[in-house]
């Protein structure tokens, strides 16, 4: 298996080399795979003591996050480094003060697995919710140094469980740890003979709640909102938009912020053809126009974390393509989450709705009934928020019980 594995890497790397051609953002992850190695020789530090931490994505970064600012902070003697795969990831946090060494990580060939294990020389190894690869879980091994993933969870769908997917799953034996979100993802483990399993929870809720601790005060927001019940609709796309948009052209006295996904020029002008109320951007409001607007478009990047606060109900955009954006960036400020009827995948999603904090729509009909409750039911609607205010709280904790384990 482990040569039909090195085979399938070839075979993957021939089509990055070749998708590179044709996009940018493949391109770029492909140059920064192969200068990896030379960035590590360049940057490495003869006697220093690593630890590595990998992220795929910006979203595993975040997930990781709080472990890494906590070992920078508490283990000051030990130098991080911090490896992506994608380039929504590195490209954002190429520069992220908390990481000594910033890189993409090298393709998984036994070459590029085996020279990077031995020029970094890691104390600890961290991999963050995902991204098994196996050259690298090998000859980590073989150099006896250990090996964790956080925040991981397991279905019985995944590729280690099928009737195929013994030498995969046996690669989980490689870590001395493995940090699990869920009671379920541990079982499932525990019964295929997985026995180095923690339950720590998830480092997102303990991400959500320092951003919620360092939100920043948005004064436009604050005087826009004034004291009106508010709806911000977060990470949002068009069908998103196009059913809050026909609730709040309907309304009387409410308040919308729409922070899109995309926020192009064209999907913004998108969004204010559609409106029937006044409207700002938030790159032209000023103290006058934005007290006399009905709804606050967020035509820029970086503001969401802190604009959640300022609202009553969250509308959280995704649900009707690929899957719901972070649910608990919303919630983690005591406010009822609503998304689309895609969010099975998400676990937070799930149980919000079982904590009667968060509710799921198909349609409009079914969008306008749980905001009529909400808006016009004052109890209900401080009892939905508390429930999500506690939810989060519940949860948070994960990092300190991984950090207790690992150093």
């Amino acid at each position: 298996m482990q040569i039909i594995y090195n085979f399938g890497i070839l075979i993957y790397r021939c089509f990055v080399r070749i998708a590179a051609l044709f996009n940018k953002k493949i391109a770029k992850m492909w140059i920064g795979q192969k200068a990896g190695l030379e960035i590590l020789k360049e940057k490495l530090k003869e006697g220093e003591r690593y630890i590595w931490l990998h992220a795929a994505s910006l979203g595993e970064f975040e997930q990781g996050r709080p472990l890494i600012e906590r070992l920078k902070t508490q283990y000051p003697d030990y130098k991080i480094l911090l490896t992506f795969f994608s380039p929504s990831g590195y490209e954002v946090r190429k520069n992220y003060p908390f990481a000594d060494i910033v890189c993409y990580l090298p393709m998984d060939t036994p070459r590029n697995a085996s020279r990077f294990v031995r020029m970094v020389k890691p104390e600890i190894a961290v991999l963050i919710k995902y991204e098994f690869w196996a050259n690298y879980l090998y000859f980590l091994k073989k150099h006896n140094i250990p090996t964790y993933v956080v925040s991981a969870i397991f279905r019985e769908k995944q590729v280690f469980f099928r009737w195929y997917g013994r030498w995969y799953r046996n690669l989980l034996k490689n870590f001395k740890l493995i940090f699990v979100q869920d009671e379920k993802s541990y079982k499932l483990l525990k019964r295929y003979n997985i026995n180095n399993v923690v339950v720590s929870g998830d480092t997102r809720f303990d991400r959500v709640g320092e951003i919620a601790a360092e939100a920043k005060n948005v004064p436009c927001v604050e005087n826009f909102v004034q004291g009106k019940k508010t709806i911000v609709a977060g990470s949002s796309w068009e069908k998103d938009e196009d059913l809050l948009i026909e609730y709040f052209n309907n309304s009387n006295g409410l308040k919308l912020i729409i922070a899109p996904h995309v926020v192009s020029k064209e999907h913004i002008l998108n969004i204010c053809s559609k409106l029937k109320k006044t409207f700002v951007l938030f790159s032209e409001a000023d103290e006058t126009n934005v007290q006399n607007a009905d709804c606050l478009i967020i035509d820029a990047i970086g503001f969401l974390s802190s604009v959640y606060r300022y609202g009553d109900i969250a509308y959280i955009g995704g649900g009707f393509g690929a899957g719901i954006h972070n649910v608990l960036e919303a919630a983690v400020y005591g406010m009822p989450v609503i998304f689309g009827n895609n969010y099975h995948k998400f676990r937070e999603a799930r149980q919000l709705i079982q904590e009667n904090a968060a509710f799921t729509i198909a349609d409009y009909l079914t969008l306008q009934k749980i905001l009529d409750k909400l808006l016009c039911n004052d109890d209900f609607l401080k009892k939905t928020g508390e429930n999500a205010y506690q939810y989060v709280r519940n949860n948070m904790g994960a990092t300190d019980i991984i950090l207790s384990k690992i150093i």
